[in-house]
């Protein structure tokens, strides 16, 4: 195992590491200190030909002048809190809005605009980057200073942990994840022509999850906890992304359709797998390359996002548009702290929020 670091440029003044670390099979892991960002995995796939297999920009100044949170880890809380508002104690907090009426992965400024603390090692079997920052009393409207800490650690089995540490001074909301978009095809032209990526409509996606919570016109939960079966958002077995769109990807669709939409995880020990205290969440295989990824987390949702707003953004030889890829965000229910039925994402004082997501890669594996 390796690791190894560079500076990879500048924002507001300060220097942004890079850092790739390596295991023995060739599988490469790049992550930035800028918003603590996932930049590339490289994966063998059925041929041994290794390929970044997430979406990714090709400079600091692209990610800086904005994206569609390729990566990065959103923050102080994921997902979507309903009219940018909560009550905690008594006391109603008042948030950014910045996704229609409102608020999303953490504001204008969230945590995929920091500039993290980094630190790693490495030994025989794995490799680690652990990330670090801290959230003022106020940031973006949420109470309490928060420490962060956020550990991407590489082993010599292809898999990739990500591992979320908090605390708090005060008493706050909390929900942690990776927005990584995922193309197990590869993200990249070989033939270094300029031309969109091809799209994850054949990937065959499973997800271990009965239930799931339905959203209104704003993408926002409504409360409601739902079983899929019988309906399109049934991953239950194996089926291609593509296949459960066609109802809704056809000439009349709205620009923006397709997933976006918190799944239950099914509670169920993967300890047998090699995961104990973890469950799998998802399984997704591409038949062409032979990739397959495998999703175990410690988190009682998974998000699947199908990169329906993603349009036309390029790099030197690759177009990213709707579809290109798909996002497993495991973390917390969205819009938590308004529903007392979903788990609760609190953290106060003394306590330690904790949690763990592992991506594993293999080929020549379908289901």
């Amino acid at each position: 195992m390796e690791c190894f670091k560079n500076i990879w440029g500048s924002v507001d003044g300060q220097d942004v590491e890079l850092y790739e670390l390596v295991n023995d099979r060739g599988m490469r892991v790049r992550v930035m200190t800028y918003g603590a960002t996932l930049i590339g995995v490289y994966v063998p796939d059925k041929e041994g030909k290794v390929q970044n297999v997430t979406l990714h920009l090709d400079t600091l100044e692209d990610y800086a002048a904005g994206h569609p949170f390729f990566g990065s880890v959103p923050g102080r809380y994921a997902n979507r809190i309903r009219a940018g508002r909560f009550k905690l104690d008594g006391v109603e907090y008042h948030l950014a809005v910045n996704n229609g009426p409102n608020h999303l992965h953490g504001g204008i400024r969230g945590f995929d605009k920091y500039v993290w603390s980094a630190k790693t090692w490495y030994d025989s079997d794995s490799a680690a980057v652990e990330m670090s920052m801290r959230s003022p009393d106020g940031d973006e409207g949420y109470p309490g200073t928060l420490d962060v800490k956020v550990i991407y650690e590489l082993t010599n089995k292809n898999e990739l942990f990500m591992r979320y540490f908090a605390q708090t001074d005060k008493a706050t909301v909390v929900n942690l994840t990776n927005h990584a978009y995922w193309n197990l095809h590869g993200c990249e032209n070989p033939e270094n022509e300029l031309r969109p990526v091809e799209n994850i409509m054949d990937h065959e996606l499973q997800l271990c999850a009965d239930n799931y919570l339905p959203t209104d016109a704003d993408a926002l939960v409504t409360g409601e906890i739902l079983p899929v079966v019988g309906t399109i958002m049934d991953f239950t077995s194996p089926r291609k992304i593509g296949s459960m769109l066609e109802g809704i990807t056809d000439g009349s669709a709205p620009e923006g359709a397709g997933y976006d939409h918190c799944y239950v995880v099914r509670k169920k020990d993967a300890e047998e797998e090699g995961f104990p205290g973890l469950s799998c969440a998802a399984r997704v295989y591409e038949e062409k390359s032979g990739r397959v990824m495998t999703v175990y987390t410690t988190y009682p949702g998974v998000q699947l996002y199908t990169a329906n707003y993603v349009s036309g953004l390029k790099g030197s030889h690759y177009i990213w548009n709707r579809w290109s890829g798909f996002c497993l965000e495991t973390q917390n229910f969205p819009d938590s702290p308004n529903q007392v039925e979903f788990p609760c994402t609190v953290l106060r004082p003394g306590e330690v929020y904790q949690h763990t997501s592992v991506f594993c890669f293999g080929v020549n594996k379908s289901f």
